[in-house]
Order: C-alpha cells, then structure tokens, then sequence
C-alpha cells in the first residue's frame, strides 16, 4: 500500500514537473516568468526521478543569475517595474478586447500573472540582495 501511494505521488510530481517545464521553455520566448517554471518544474522532476538531481543546480545558478541582474541597477529596476506594468496594461486589454488576436481572459489573465509574478520576484530579489549586502 505504502508503495503505491509513493508510486503515485512521485508520477503526479513527474508530471506536474513536466508540464511546468515545458510551459516555462514556451514562456522562455513569450511574455511570461519561463525560467522560473523551468526551475519550479526541474525540482518537481526532480523529486519524482531523483537521478535527475544533477540537472537542478544549474537551474538555479541560472535563475537567480537572471533575478540577481534584474536588480543590478536602478534603471535595470526601473525597466523591470515598466514590463511589469506592461504586462498588467496589456492583460486588461487583451482580456476586454475580442477583437485582438487570441483575446479573451484565459490570454488576459495570464498576462497579468505574469506581471504580478515579476513583481513579486523583483520585491524578493532586490529584498535578498539587500540583505545579502547588509542593507536595511
């Protein structure tokens, strides 16, 4: 019994993970937090399929590399404040406007997550990174 319940858990993580992965590869070229689901996903993976452990680290690296550079310069900040905004602006708009191609609020919606996860992710990296340099 244990040893179904384990083999479950470890598919739904192993397909979870893969969806995430592939729906971050697709964000990697459209608006969207790609490598964050790339990473979030390659965890999950992980867990269900622990050979694939290895594959994590550099993920990460690769992650917080980005996040860390998002916040390396006020304008950098600032560029990323105006996407993220952007993003929100356009969600609204592709939500309310069904002349647009693919619009509707399943395309609106997910703009507007994205925006709210780059904010998000701005406010934890640029908090960690003030830490991380003994700033209040």
């Amino acid at each position: 019994m244990a040893r179904s319940v384990e083999s479950i858990r470890r598919a739904v993580l192993g397909a979870l993970g893969a969806v995430l992965v592939v729906i971050g590869a697709a964000l990697l070229v459209l608006p969207g937090p790609g490598l964050l689901l790339v990473f979030a996903g390659m965890v999950l993976l992980a867990r269900a399929v622990p050979a694939l452990d290895r594959f994590v680290a550099p993920v990460r690296r690769q992650a917080m590399r980005a996040a860390e550079e998002s916040v390396s310069s006020p304008w950098r900040i600032a560029g990323s404040i105006l996407v993220g905004l952007l993003l929100i602006v356009a969600g609204v708009v592709w939500g309310a406007l069904p002349q647009l191609p693919y619009s509707g609020w399943g395309t609106g919606a997910s703009l507007i997550i994205s925006g709210v996860i780059l904010f998000a992710l701005l406010g934890w990296t640029h908090r960690r990174n003030h830490a991380a340099r003994g700033r209040p």
